[in-house]
């Protein structure tokens, strides 16, 4: 499966409708960004099960601005719409079918135990 551009008024609807959403955050004045993309692209169309998508920082500032991007490229993945990877940096073709495997090894029934134990010790401490 290609890549496909997100935008603000999509992201939500993506993590929706995907079950493991990677998001590749890039700007075109961004030399690691260029030479992450075509891995990027290499190992989406290894994977038709997962959906790869990229946002232009430049574009889609708001966005950027939401998600905390503060250094590009960043790679994010989200599983059962939670965020279970986040990292700035370029990666190589190996690491990223590392990072992959993993998301899509996760029990999400653990990580979603974890999440609602936190959400509730946030709201003890407010």
């Amino acid at each position: 499966m290609a890549t496909t551009d997100l935008t603000a008024e999509g992201f939500q609807q993506a993590l929706e409708d995907n079950d493991i959403l990677f998001v590749d955050f890039w700007a075109d004045w961004c030399g690691p960004c260029k030479s992450f993309a075509p891995v990027y692209e290499e190992v989406s169309a290894q994977h038709s099960d997962v959906t790869f998508a990229k946002v232009d920082t430049e574009a889609e500032q708001e966005l950027a601005a939401a998600a905390n991007i503060t250094s590009i490229p960043t790679l994010m993945a989200f599983r059962e719409k939670v965020l279970v990877f986040s990292q700035p940096g370029a990666l190589n073709a190996q690491q990223l079918e590392e990072v992959v495997s993993a998301v899509k090894g996760l029990n999400m029934d653990e990580v979603h135990a974890e999440v609602a134990k936190q959400q509730a010790d946030g709201g003890e401490q407010g």
